[in-house]
């Protein structure tokens, strides 16, 4: 009989960050991985169907991953029992992964008290009803390492004709003929003859290991994911059936870290052959059989594109059978579900697209439906789920098509992001502030620096707030709020004669603009909304230093700072509220230099600054008025 005295839950992610205020029950999926530990939670999810487990299976079928899976359960608010977590884990496992893989593993049910504690415990297989406290949890302090070091995805993308005959005298066979199509390749995929290329993504390095291929004869559908270990690790005479993940992985990580982002990926080509060796003659064979009514045939273009998890310790060959093609499979269920409805009538453009937010370390898979676009209600509301579910924020659009993990740039690391080479981010790694005890509150996410004279265009002497929103509205687009073009000066210039602000004679002149001119353009050109800190004098800025910071923690946006003479962008404050003393985190739009970021830095162009510095020059001007421009992030997602 196992011992179980020294069990403990291990904790990857932080459950009280998840859980939401108040006394309305609430149930909370525990997602593990068979790679880990038992009773290891690497993320919650929210339970959004509370009366339809099989709505709930439905949908985290294809979200979760293939590598990961629910193992347990959270029960929260009023009412909240351990008991009733686990019975429901174990249905949603049933409906998962089946009766004998649902059964088979532990299951986790926790409880959130009334005071924000959480208990655990478990209950074994073969006893549901019987629950163990566990009293030893810990919490895992770098769990992207955790999860990463060990680990690695495993893709495969698969464009699909599916061929559907239908008879015009009777239509509604339409969908039996789809369920037939796709029950076909559902076959293919699981034959012998099949054969599966695997091939390392990452193409950063010269030394890469040569593809395998594996074929559909040596697949075995029913290995236990937690107890199989590859029994070879290469060498001149290796089998292929043997070889672990760990063959196409990347020695170092250097200085890149642990993350989805990051993670060493192997692609998996599906070549569906048919020619397989035989001793025997033949000859091409055709057969003919005539349709007793007029037929049409409609072939619906599919693409199925699975991300996995797996131990480098897998054995590849069971990285294809057991996540690859279970994924494939899920995944045309899912296709067809939503297909059949409307097959004739319309013809939906689904397309999967996978995601790493913040907050969440595996990654998760969606299905959107864009016939109409991405902004249609429709597809907002999907969104508004999704966000509900993996707790992420309302305010910002974290799961948008923009924000799909790009492997392409694994496939060609040389090629850039589209658009600029400008720089980006210039703020990190600066020396620290010199305020003591102070609190950093800092822009959130990433921008580019324009300045004076970039795109050889001179604005010398009256372009630095032009400059700041340019500076501004990249950060609109690098978080995907927007993807228009980062405006030139002209084209702010014809923005404000639009609205009536200025005379048509404005565009083109050199004359100044200031922080009600800016955000009149960004509420025309992205729809943003800004507040409006005035001063008085430079002297007042440091009384502002507690709202700014307020502003960084929850907008995180950068900030205009204008009036007196020059412009500014401000990205962050560090601030001693005990002591009053703070520093500014400037962006100085006045640098004439090339992009150069040590001559930047160095040369204070994007630096902290105190309002009065050690030699007791002030920064900002006493005998000068500022006004602060907040831009206000759009709530919508």
């Amino acid at each position: 009989m196992a011992d179980h005295s020294n069990r403990r839950v291990t904790l990857l992610c932080r459950p009280t960050k998840h859980l939401s205020s108040g006394s309305d029950p609430k149930t909370y999926w525990l997602v593990g991985s068979p790679f880990f530990p038992p009773l290891t939670v690497a993320s919650l999810l929210l339970r959004l169907s509370s009366d339809d487990l099989h709505k709930e299976s439905e949908e985290l079928r294809t979200l979760i991953p293939k590598g990961f899976e629910v193992i347990g359960a959270l029960a929260s608010g009023a009412g909240a029992e351990a008991q009733a977590a686990v019975d429901a884990a174990r249905g949603l496992r049933m409906l998962l992964y089946g009766e004998e893989e649902g059964e088979n593993r532990p299951v986790i049910g926790a409880v959130a008290a009334g005071s924000g504690e959480l208990k655990f415990f478990v209950s074994e297989s073969g006893k549901p009803k019987s629950l163990e406290e566990i009293d030893s949890v810990v919490e895992e302090e770098h769990s992207e390492k955790y999860v990463w070091e060990n680990g690695c995805l495993v893709r495969c993308e698969l464009p699909i004709k599916l061929p559907v005959y239908y008879s015009l005298k009777n239509t509604s066979d339409v969908e039996k003929e789809y369920v037939r199509a796709t029950e076909a390749v559902v076959t293919k995929l699981r034959d012998s003859q099949a054969v599966y290329m695997l091939e390392a993504l990452n193409k950063t390095s010269m030394d890469l290991p040569a593809p395998i291929v594996i074929h559909g004869g040596h697949l075995d559908f029913r290995a236990d994911l937690s107890n199989i270990r590859a029994s070879a690790e290469g060498g001149d005479n290796f089998d292929v059936n043997s070889l672990p993940c760990s063959y196409f992985s990347v020695s170092s990580k250097g200085s890149s870290g642990f993350s989805v982002e990051n993670a060493d990926t192997i692609q998996v080509s599906v070549l569906f052959n048919s020619l397989g060796p035989s001793s025997a003659s033949a000859v091409p064979v055709a057969e003919y059989i005539p349709v007793q009514d007029e037929t049409r045939l409609l072939v619906v273009d599919i693409k199925l594109d699975v991300l996995c998890y797996a131990s480098k310790k897998l054995p590849l060959r069971h990285a294809v059978s057991r996540l690859i093609i279970p994924g494939l499979v899920d995944q045309l269920n899912a296709l067809q579900n939503s297909m059949l409805p409307n097959l004739l009538a319309q013809h939906p453009q689904i397309q999967p697209y996978h995601f790493s937010p913040p907050g969440v370390l595996h990654p998760v898979t969606v299905f959107y439906e864009l016939s109409f676009g991405e902004t249609e209600m429709k597809q907002v509301e999907v969104r508004k789920s999704l966000h509900s579910r993996l707790g992420l924020p309302f305010d910002r659009p974290l799961l948008r098509i923009a924000n799909a993990l790009d492997f392409s740039k694994l496939k060609n690391p040389v090629s850039q992001q589209k658009g600029s080479t400008l720089l980006r981010d210039v703020h990190i790694g600066i020396p620290n502030s010199g305020v003591s005890g102070g609190s950093v509150s800092l822009v959130q996410g990433s921008y580019e620096y324009f300045h004076y004279l970039q795109d050889g265009f001179n604005d010398s002497g009256w372009g630095c707030a032009y400059r700041s929103l340019q500076t501004i509205i990249s950060w609109f687009r690098f978080q995907n709020y927007s993807s228009i073009e980062v405006p030139s000066h002209r084209q702010i210039q014809q923005t404000l004669v639009e609205i009536g602000d200025k005379d048509p004679s404005f565009v083109g002149t050199r004359d100044w603009i200031g922080a009600i001119e800016l955000s009149f353009v960004l509420d025309k050109l992205l729809g943003v909304t800004c507040k409006v800190i005035n001063v008085r004098s430079g002297a007042e800025l440091p009384e502002k230093c507690r709202e700014l910071a307020l502003h960084f923690e929850t907008q995180g946006t950068p900030i205009m700072i204008g009036g007196g003479v020059l412009a500014y962008t401000l990205l962050g404050v560090d601030y001693n509220e005990a002591s009053g003393d703070c520093a500014f985190l400037i962006l100085d739009p006045h640098y004439t230099g090339t992009d150069d970021l040590k001559k930047i830095v160095n040369g204070g162009w994007c630096g902290w600054k105190k309002a009065v510095d050690s030699k007791g020059k002030s920064f900002f001007l006493h005998d000068k008025f500022y006004n602060l421009l907040l831009p206000q992030r759009p709530n919508m997602v």
